[in-house]
């Protein structure tokens, strides 16, 4: 196992640079290790702003590097203190202490060193098996057969030997990261491995109103991306995709994206897996409606018994005319958008509309501009219908 081999390799180099520096600047390290292991994660939120000053915006690289340039300054620190310590204690026994004093701390310094050596050994190991826990819960979840940079495919290695070795357990047993962590991975993971789940991922009612920003129509309507995900190329071309990269130097906009995710993670899931919401299924209104033209003209003949067919005829070209297009979204944020929609007034134009909807229980009112006004929307099911002053439309929800 390679993971063992990384053990043995560790414990070796570091006993014997632990007989070669002496006890007292290898104590001050194990020091130095436990505690620089305890404040990483929270001096790690005091890194990440100065790195971006520095021009670093991915969200991935700053989780990995905060964390760690945290680690290497307060190590850097013991270890500073340890020099001018071991250097103090030196001079004292070289030239002060006499021989026989010398003789006998130097080996009881160097054995010293070298059995403290192999506990800094041990420790830098169950750090290093966490890290790669870390990294590879994600790495092992979206790989893929081929065209993976050789860093990923060892790091799934190690990452699987962890499991099999049952390292994975003692990495997991000092991990401070939260939950909403591993979970996020497990969705990334489930997406990328079944990329018809993207379609259901947009349909997420906490989605919808991100799935409005420019940033994500636009990456919706890239064919090249479109196609990266349909041929399942590596994750890490796609992180590094223009507009991937866009998203995610966007620090306000993934502010936005984590306060949606975090959440609702758990019913994101089963969201995905089941296709529906535990926490959002219960307001029928929300997500996409397509303008559905034979229920539309059902309603409308509904109100006029006496239509004749020709009359049915030109009524449903009419609307297939003016609302072929339409589409509706209503967000968890009670926000309301008309796509596609005609301006009225006897012009061909189309226009995007924007409101607020109320209501419950299937039964809602809607207050849109543009001098729309206010619509009553009822909502059956699949069905949708939306009325108001000479407006009568049928929507069924989107597939």
């Amino acid at each position: 196992m390679t993971i063992w081999l990384l053990a043995v390799l560790l414990i070796a180099g570091l006993a014997g640079l632990g007989w070669r520096q002496g006890v007292i600047r290898v104590a001050f390290s194990l020091v130095g290790i436990l505690i620089a292991s305890l404040l990483s994660l929270p001096l790690a939120k005091l890194i990440k702003p100065l790195l971006g000053i520095f021009g670093m915006h991915n969200p991935v690289l700053l989780g990995i590097l905060g964390p760690l340039v945290a680690f290497i300054i307060v190590l850097a620190a013991f270890k500073a203190g340890a020099l001018a310590t071991h250097q103090k204690v030196d001079v004292y026994f070289k030239y002060k202490a006499g021989d026989l004093r010398l003789s006998l701390w130097e080996r009881l310094n160097h054995r010293l060193g070298l059995c403290l050596g192999i506990f800094n050994g041990v420790l830098y190991f169950v750090l290093l098996s966490w890290a790669m826990y870390c990294l590879s819960y994600w790495t092992v979840q979206a790989a893929t057969a081929d065209q993976q940079p050789t860093t990923l495919n060892v790091l799934n290695r190690l990452g699987k030997d962890l499991d099999a070795t049952g390292m994975s357990k003692v990495a997991r047993s000092i991990d401070r990261l939260p939950e909403t962590y591993y979970e996020t991975a497990d969705v990334v993971g489930l997406v990328y491995n079944n990329a018809l789940l993207e379609a259901r991922l947009s349909r997420y009612p906490a989605f919808l109103t991100l799935a409005e920003k420019p940033e994500f129509q636009d990456i919706a309507n890239d064919a090249q991306f479109t196609e990266m995900r349909q041929k399942r190329e590596p994750i890490i071309n796609i992180i590094n995709y223009p507009k991937t990269q866009a998203i995610l130097k966007n620090g306000e906009l993934m502010k936005q994206i984590k306060g949606v995710l975090v959440p609702d993670l758990a019913d994101l899931r089963a969201y995905l897996e089941t296709g529906h919401s535990p926490k959002y299924d219960q307001e029928q209104i929300l997500g996409r409606w397509d303008f559905d033209l034979i229920y539309t003209v059902a309603v409308v003949a509904r109100t006029k018994p006496n239509m004749s067919a020709s009359e049915r005829q030109k009524l449903r070209q009419g609307l297939s005319a003016q609302f072929g297009k339409t589409k509706f979204v209503a967000t968890t944020e009670h926000e309301a958008y008309l796509k596609n929609i005609p301006k009225g007034g006897g012009s061909a134009e189309l226009q995007n509309v924007t409101g607020k909807w109320d209501g419950a229980g299937g039964k809602y009112m809607l207050t849109m501009q543009a001098g729309r006004g206010e619509l009553s929307a009822n909502v059956e099911r699949d069905r949708l219908i939306m009325k108001g002053e000479g407006l009568d439309l049928a929507f069924s929800r989107e597939d």
